[in-house]
C-alpha cells in the first residue's frame, strides 16, 4: 500500500516531535537539516528538557498533544515505549502521518490495532528498525538472499537509557527485524535464555531462532559488557558474508563478486567500507517520501509487529528457561 499526503511535494512536511530525549533530539537535529521537512514543534512531558531541545532546533513547544497536532501533517514519536500505543492511536486518529520508535507497541494486539487504524485513515505508519535504512542492509540483502545460518552480537556497557524495557527490546530487536528481513519464512521454534542483572528485566540474552524453511540464527544482546560491538555473520548459499555495524565495514566471499582469492578454488573476496551513510537521515528521507511522494512504507506495521511478535516469543521463552531452572534445583537465575 501506499500514501500521499494532500501537501504538495514541494512544500516541506511540517513535523511534530513527541519526547525530546536521547533519541528524540537526533529525530529533532535531523528534521532541522532536512530540506523536505520542518520541525514545527515538540512536546515532552519535561518543560526543561523540551525547552532545550526546541531552542537547540529552532522550534516551538506545545502544552500538550493537542496543541501539536493542531499544528502537523506528521508526528514522530521517540516517547518510552510503554506509551507507543497511545500516542500513535491518538496521531492517527487525527489522520497524522506517524514515525514511531522501535518497538511498534507494547503486544502483537496493540500493533495490529495501529495497523487496522493506519490503513483505515490512509495514512503512513513506519516503524523506526533502524538498521532497515542503513547501507549494511542493502548491501547484505542484495548478496544473500537464501541464508542458512546467522550469527549476530550485539553488546554494549550499561546505561540507564533504555532498561524501561529488556535488552530483547531495546537492543536484540534491532537484529531480530534484520534476520526477519533476510528471511523470508516463519519462525519454527525458539531456545532462549537471558537475566535481569543491573535493571529490573533482562539485561543478557541469547536466542536461537529456527525457521520453518531450515534456516538457523544465533541472537545474543547485552547492555552489561565492558565494550560495544555489533555484528553479524552469515552463512548463505551465495557465500559467506560478515559485516560489522561499528567500523561500517563488510566482507563478502563467494563465487560471483569482488578479487579472486588464490588457492581457493575461484572464490572471491569483495570488501567495502562507508563513512558518510547517515542512517537516521535516510529513516527520515524514506518517511518523507512515503507521506509526500506515495512511495511504500519500508518498515510498515507488519514488519514492526513480526519484529515484535519475535522479541515477545524470546521473553517468553526466557521465562519457560528460568522456570525449568528453578524446578531442577540446580540453581535460581536473576
Amino acid at each position: 500500500m501506499t500514501f500521499r499526503s494532500g501537501a504538495s511535494a514541494m512544500r516541506p512536511l511540517r513535523v511534530g516531535l513527541i519526547g525530546a530525549g536521547h533519541f528524540g533530539r537526533f529525530h529533532a537535529l535531523k528534521s532541522r537539516a532536512s530540506n523536505r521537512e520542518t520541525l514545527e514543534i515538540l512536546y515532552d512531558p519535561d518543560p526543561s528538557r523540551a525547552q532545550s531541545v526546541a531552542r537547540e532546533v529552532g522550534c516551538d513547544v506545545a502544552e500538550d498533544i493537542p496543541a501539536l497536532l493542531a499544528r502537523v501533517e506528521a508526528v514522530i514519536i521517540a516517547a518510552p515505549a510503554e506509551h507507543h500505543y497511545a500516542l500513535a492511536a491518538t496521531c492517527l486518529e487525527a489522520r497524522k502521518h506517524v514515525l514511531i520508535e522501535k518497538p511498534i507497541a507494547a503486544t502483537r494486539e496493540e500493533g495490529e490495532k495501529l495497523g487496522a487504524l493506519a490503513a483505515a485513515q490512509n495514512c503512513v505508519l513506519q516503524v523506526g528498525h533502524l538498521l532497515r535504512y542503513s547501507a549494511e542492509h542493502e548491501a547484505i540483502s542484495t548478496r544473500v538472499t537464501k541464508p542458512i545460518y546467522i550469527e549476530a552480537t550485539r553488546i554494549a556497557p550499561f546505561k540507564d537509557r533504555g532498561t524501561d524495557v529488556s535488552v530483547i527490546l531495546d537492543l536484540m530487536i534491532h537484529d531480530l527485524d534484520l534476520v526477519l528481513s533476510l528471511v523470508r519464512s516463519p519462525i519454527r521454534d525458539i531456545d532462549a535464555l537471558g537475566v535481569a542483572v543491573s535493571s529490573a528485566h533482562e539485561d543478557i540474552a541469547n536466542a536461537r531462532v529456527r525457521f520453518e524453511n531450515g534456516c538457523v540464527a544465533t541472537i545474543t544482546a547485552s547492555r552489561i559488557s565492558l565494550k560495544t560491538e555489533r555484528k553479524m555473520r552469515i552463512f548463505g548459499a551465495e557465500g559467506y558474508l560478515s559485516a560489522d555495524f561499528m567500523k561500517r565495514e563488510l566482507t563478502f566471499i563467494g563465487r560471483e563478486r569482488g578479487l579472486p582469492l588464490p588457492g581457493t578454488g575461484g572464490f572471491r573476496r569483495e570488501a567495502i567500507l562507508w563513512a558518510d551513510h547517515d542512517n537516521i537521515e535516510a529513516e527520515h528521507e524514506a518517511f518523507v517520501a512515503s507521506c509526500q511522494d506515495g512511495a511504500p512504507v519500508l518498515v510498515n506495521a507488519e514488519a514492526g509487529i513480526r519484529a515484535l511478535d519475535a522479541a515477545l516469543q524470546i521473553t517468553a521463552c526466557i521465562e519457560e528457561s528460568r522456570a525449568r531452572v528453578l524446578a531442577s534445583g540446580l540453581g535460581q537465575l536473576p
